[in-house]
C-alpha cells in the first residue's frame, strides 16, 4: 500500500497539535492536547506526544510514511536532540530516541518554526519565492530562514532563533536567561503582560478588557485581547500597535542581516491580522537601513494559520523517508 500520508506534530508552549497530511499539504484529520505545565518532567510532555501519534495513527499506519514533530527549541544539527527549550522543560533531551521507541514508523525531529516556513513555501504564503524569512508569534518568538528551496539551519542546528535577538539592553528578563530579548516586546507572552498590567493597575484603560473576564486578569488570554480590538476596544488596538511596533524593529534588523524578498508572520498573534501587520509595517520602513535607496521587502501574514508547523513538520518527514530509503535497481 502506498505510504503517501505523514503525520505532523507542533509543539509549542501551551499545546500538543497534530495532524494527519497528504502529499498536497491538506490536513485530513486534527488531534491535540494541552502542554503539560513546563515545570513537569519531559516524560510527561513525551507522553503527550506519543497520546496524539497514536489518535492519528489509529486505523492509517500502513499508510504513513513518517512522524515529523515540530519543537518549540534548539534542535541540534543531528535533528534528534533538543538542546534547549525555553518553554518546555528539555535539555539536551534525546527525543527522536525516546519517541522513536514508542512509535511504529519513522521519527524526524525539527524547530517548529522551521516546520511552518517549510509549510508556507511548499504550499502558503511564500510559494515561489527565493529568499524567505518566517517570523512565528506565538508564546515566544520563533523564526527561521528558507533560501533557494533549503532550510538555513547553521552550523550547529539552531539558526533562526530570531526571538532571542536583544533589542533592549538590560530591558524585560527573558525565560532564555538574558534580557531585553525580541520576545519580551513582540509575542503573545508580551501583549498579555502588557494588558495584565494595565488590569491589575484598575487603568480606566482596562474596562472592557476587565469585563471580559470578570475582573480576574489572569484570566485574560491574547485570543480575547485580539477579539477586544476586533470590536473596536480602543486600548486592545493600542496594544497591538505596540505589539505591531516591535515587530517592525525586529522585521527591520532581520532585513539588514539577511536581505529576503518576503516575511511571512505566522503563530497564534498573526491571527491579528493588520491589527498587528499594519503597524509593523510602517515601523519597518521607518527603521530599515537605507531606506528609500533599496528594494523592499514584503510583509504579509501566513496563509496556513495555525496548522503551518504541522503541515511542515509531516512534509519534511516524509521528504527525510524519501531520502533515506535506497534506490531501486533497474
Amino acid at each position: 500500500m502506498s505510504r503517501a500520508l505523514a503525520v505532523g506534530i507542533d509543539i509549542g508552549g501551551t499545546k500538543v497539535a497534530g495532524g494527519l497530511v497528504d502529499a498536497d499539504g491538506q490536513v485530513l484529520a486534527r488531534a491535540r492536547r494541552d502542554t503539560p505545565h513546563r515545570s513537569t518532567s519531559p516524560a510527561v510532555v513525551e507522553d503527550t506526544i506519543v497520546e496524539v501519534v497514536a489518535e492519528l495513527l489509529s486505523g492509517t499506519v500502513d499508510e504513513v510514511a513518517a512522524v515529523g514533530i515540530g519543537a518549540a527549541g534548539f534542535v541540534a544539527a543531528d535533528r534528534a536532540t533538543v538542546a534547549f527549550a525555553p518553554h518546555l522543560s528539555w535539555r539536551d533531551e534525546p527525543l527522536e530516541h525516546n519517541l522513536q521507541r514508542r512509535v511504529p514508523v519513522p521519527i524526524s525531529v525539527d524547530n517548529d518554526a522551521n516546520a511552518a516556513a517549510w509549510a508556507e513555501w511548499r504550499f502558503g504564503a511564500a510559494q515561489g519565492q527565493s529568499h524567505v524569512v518566517m517570523v512565528n508569534l506565538g508564546t515566544g518568538i520563533g523564526g527561521a530562514l528558507v533560501l533557494d528551496g533549503q532550510i538555513m539551519r547553521g552550523r550547529f542546528g539552531i539558526a533562526g532563533e530570531f526571538g532571542h535577538m536583544q533589542v533592549v539592553p538590560g530591558g524585560q528578563r527573558c525565560e532564555c536567561g538574558n534580557k531585553g530579548c525580541w520576545e519580551q516586546y513582540a509575542s503573545g507572552n508580551a501583549l498579555v503582560r502588557e494588558a495584565r498590567s494595565l488590569m491589575t493597575a484598575n487603568s480606566p484603560m482596562a474596562t472592557d478588557l476587565l469585563a471580559r473576564v470578570d475582573g480576574d486578569p489572569l484570566a485574560l488570554t491574547g485570543p480575547m485581547i485580539t477579539d477586544a480590538a476586533r470590536d473596536g476596544d480602543t486600548t486592545a488596538i493600542e496594544l497591538f500597535t505596540e505589539i505591531g511596533h516591535w515587530l517592525g524593529v525586529g522585521i527591520a534588523n532581520l532585513a539588514a542581516a539577511f536581505d529576503p524578498g518576503l516575511f511571512v508572520i505566522g503563530g497564534g498573534v498573526s491571527a491579528a491580522g493588520d491589527l498587528l501587520l499594519e503597524p509593523a509595517r510602517i515601523t519597518f520602513r521607518r527603521q530599515l537601513t537605507g531606506r528609500g535607496y533599496r528594494p523592499e521587502a514584503a510583509i504579509v501574514g501566513a496563509a496556513l494559520g495555525n496548522e503551518a508547523g504541522l503541515i511542515g513538520a509531516a512534509d519534511l518527514a516524509r521528504r527525510d523517508v524519501v531520502e533515506r530509503a535506497p534506490a531501486e535497481t533497474p
